[in-house]
Parts: structure tokens; C-alpha cells; sequence
């Protein structure tokens, strides 16, 4: 059976982002140190997963991104997790998210490039997962293949750790206390133990913090 990681950014008080959906306060801490982490592991997984709005945004960003975390991005295959059976992938509106990441885009003054056609065929076709959650993840992780990846939105990851179905978590833990917003973790209905594997502080002051879901 695969492997479910569950990678997110989140403040020192457990926000996953702003309560009108701001993340911002990402950007200013993110170094070359923290950018190598995260991208060597980027590599070793085989799908990204993610909610239907937060596939919106992906897909308006890095098919036209020249960052590092671009070439993962878009070359390994993306999964979309919705509620909606008739779910299409090229139609519905971005989010704050999506913005504030096009405003750091702006302000780092990175360029953007025209994706390939291989590049725009992964961002139209994804596969979809329509229904339940929990349903359809056991289904995607009962498949052959590398580790799954999953990505953001809020609500997305708050139904998804309250399934259980979470095995391990890459949690980049940022120096800023927000004070409100989405926690990563509201939607639990008993606690879920973990195991700490490697906590690694980077110059900006991101701490990965890397643990597994304790069995038994």
C-alpha cells in the first residue's frame, strides 16, 4: 500500500493560513536552506493530491512558474479530491492563496515561462476522485507506485487528517503567530499520536518538523 504524506506550512500557533484564506506570511521567511529541503523530497513521491480549489490554483501557477519547485510541480501526476461529480479542472475561480503567491512571485521578481504541451496535459487531466474521502484515498493509496503527496487547501487537509488515513507529515513550521485562522488539526474528533522523526531549523527560521502516525 502507498504511502500518504501530508506535507503543509503552518505558524507557531497551528494555522494553516489566514481566516480570509492569507498566506503571505509564507513568503517571508522561506531560504535557499528550507527551498533544498523540501525540493529533494518533492522528488520522491509519485502524485500530488489536493482539493479541488486548491488544484484551481496549482494549476494557474506553476505550469508558468521559473521557480524551484516548479519542475516537481508539474511533472509528477496530480490527483483532485472533490465532492462534485461533474468537477472540471479548467473552470472556477482562484483564491487569497493563489494572490498572495502571484504577489510573491512579483515582489521576488521571478519570470514565467509557457509551459510545454507535456506540462498543460497534467494540469487538464488529472485524475478526479469525486464522492467520499476517505473512500476514495484508500482507493488511490491501495494503488501501485511511489508515495502520495498531499497538498492543501484547508478544508481539504482537515477532512483528510481527520481520516486517519495519514501516515506520515512534513510540517514546515514558520516564525510568525498568526492568532486566527484555519488550524491544521480542528477537525480531529480524539487525538491522533505521533511520532517525531527529524526536526531542522533553516536560517529564515522554518522548522521541518517530519513525524509518523504512531501505530496501535
Amino acid at each position: 500500500m502507498r504511502k500518504l504524506v501530508l506535507r503543509m506550512s503552518m505558524s507557531l500557533d497551528g494555522f494553516v493560513c489566514g481566516p480570509e484564506g492569507e498566506l503571505d506570511w509564507i513568503f517571508h521567511s522561506r531560504d535557499q536552506q528550507s527551498t533544498s529541503w523540501l525540493l529533494e523530497r518533492l522528488w520522491t513521491v509519485g502524485v500530488h493530491a489536493m482539493g479541488s480549489r486548491t488544484f484551481r490554483d496549482m494549476a494557474a501557477f506553476w505550469p508558468f512558474s521559473t521557480e524551484p519547485f516548479a519542475a516537481p510541480m508539474n511533472e509528477i501526476p496530480k490527483a483532485v479530491f472533490t465532492r462534485n461529480p461533474a468537477f472540471d479542472p479548467a473552470r472556477g475561480p482562484n483564491t487569497k492563496a493563489m494572490r498572495d503567491a502571484e504577489a510573491a512571485r512579483k515582489a521576488a521578481g521571478s519570470g514565467s515561462t509557457t509551459p510545454t504541451p507535456e506540462i498543460a496535459r497534467s494540469w487538464k487531466e488529472p485524475a478526479v476522485y469525486a464522492g467520499d474521502l476517505a473512500e476514495a484515498m484508500r482507493r488511490l493509496k491501495e494503488e501501485p507506485g511511489k508515495p502520495i503527496l498531499a497538498h492543501g487547501g484547508a478544508s481539504f487537509v482537515q477532512s483528510l487528517v481527520a481520516t486517519g488515513l495519514v501516515d506520515e507529515y512534513w510540517l514546515m513550521v514558520h516564525p510568525v503567530a498568526l492568532g486566527q485562522g484555519r488550524a491544521l488539526f480542528s477537525a480531529l474528533q480524539r487525538p491522533v499520536p505521533l511520532n517525531l522523526v527529524s526536526a531542522t531549523g533553516f536560517p529564515g527560521g522554518v522548522v521541518a518538523h517530519v513525524y509518523t502516525a504512531r501505530q496501535g
